[in-house]
C-alpha cells in the first residue's frame, strides 16, 4: 500500500510539472528569420496541443497556420542559463481567447506576425528579441510552441529574469502553508472534538459491552457451580 501510494504521488507531481512546465510562460533570446503561413491538418494526437482558431473566425478540421522561424540561443535548466551555442526553433502564432490556457487571453496574433515580419535580420544585421511563449516543440507529433509576444534586445547576452513564473510560484507555496493552517485549525477546531466525542462514546459502550458479558459470564458460572440433583 505504501508502494502504491509514492507511485501515485510521483505520477502525480510529473503531471504537475509537465503541465506548469507547458502553460507558464518561458522567454527565449532568438534571431527571426523567416515567417510563413501554413495550411495545417491537425490529427487526433497532436490538436490538443493547438489553440483555438483566431477569434471570428471559425473552428475547422484544418485551417492556416501561422509560423515564426528562428535562431535563438541555446540554454540550460528551463532558460535559466544560456550556452555559447545557437538552435533552429519554430514557434506557432495562434490567438489563445478566453480558453486555454486562460492566462494569456491572446486576441492579437495578426499584429504579433507583422512584429515577427518587421523583426526578421540576417546573419551579419542580427537583430535579437525575447520571444515569450508557452507550450512544447515535438518535431514527431509535428508541435510547435505559441508565441505570445516579442520584443527587441540589445544583443544575444541579455539575462531574462522570469518574474512572473518566480511570483506564481512564492504565490502558490504561500497559498499551501495558508490553506493547511486554515485546515489545521478547523481540523482542532470542528474535527478532532467530533472525533474525540465519537471515540468517548466507543469507549463507553465498549465499556459496557465488556461489563454486561462479564455479568452474562458470571451467570453462566453460577450454573455450571451448581449441583445437579
Amino acid at each position: 500500500m505504501r508502494r502504491i501510494r509514492i507511485i501515485l504521488r510521483t505520477l502525480f507531481f510529473v503531471i504537475l510539472f509537465g503541465l506548469l512546465h507547458y502553460v507558464l510562460p518561458q522567454h527565449d533570446v532568438a534571431r527571426i528569420t523567416s515567417t510563413e503561413i501554413i495550411r495545417a491538418d491537425f490529427s487526433w494526437y497532436n490538436r490538443v496541443f493547438y489553440a483555438q482558431a483566431d477569434s471570428g473566425a471559425e473552428e475547422l478540421a484544418n485551417r492556416d497556420l501561422r509560423l515564426i522561424n528562428t535562431q535563438k540561443k541555446r540554454t540550460f535548466l528551463l532558460g535559466f542559463i544560456p550556452r555559447d551555442a545557437d538552435e533552429i526553433m519554430v514557434y506557432r502564432n495562434e490567438d489563445t481567447g478566453w480558453l486555454w490556457p486562460p492566462l494569456y487571453l491572446k486576441f492579437d496574433s495578426s499584429d504579433l506576425h507583422a512584429e515577427a515580419s518587421a523583426a526578421i535580420s540576417a546573419q551579419g544585421t542580427e537583430q535579437w528579441v525575447v520571444i515569450t511563449h508557452y507550450g512544447w516543440r515535438n518535431r514527431f507529433l509535428t508541435v510547435y510552441p505559441n508565441a505570445v509576444g516579442i520584443r527587441e534586445v540589445d544583443g544575444p547576452d541579455v539575462r531574462i529574469i522570469p518574474w512572473f513564473n518566480i511570483f506564481f510560484f512564492v504565490f502558490v507555496i504561500f497559498a499551501y502553508f495558508f490553506i493547511r493552517a486554515m485546515w489545521r485549525q478547523f481540523r482542532e477546531r470542528k474535527i478532532d472534538p467530533v472525533v474525540g466525542d465519537v471515540g468517548d462514546a466507543y469507549g463507553r459502550v465498549e465499556d459496557r459491552a465488556s461489563e454486561a458479558k462479564g455479568r452474562f459470564s458470571r451467570w453462566l458460572d453460577s450454573w455450571r457451580s451448581r449441583p445437579r440433583g
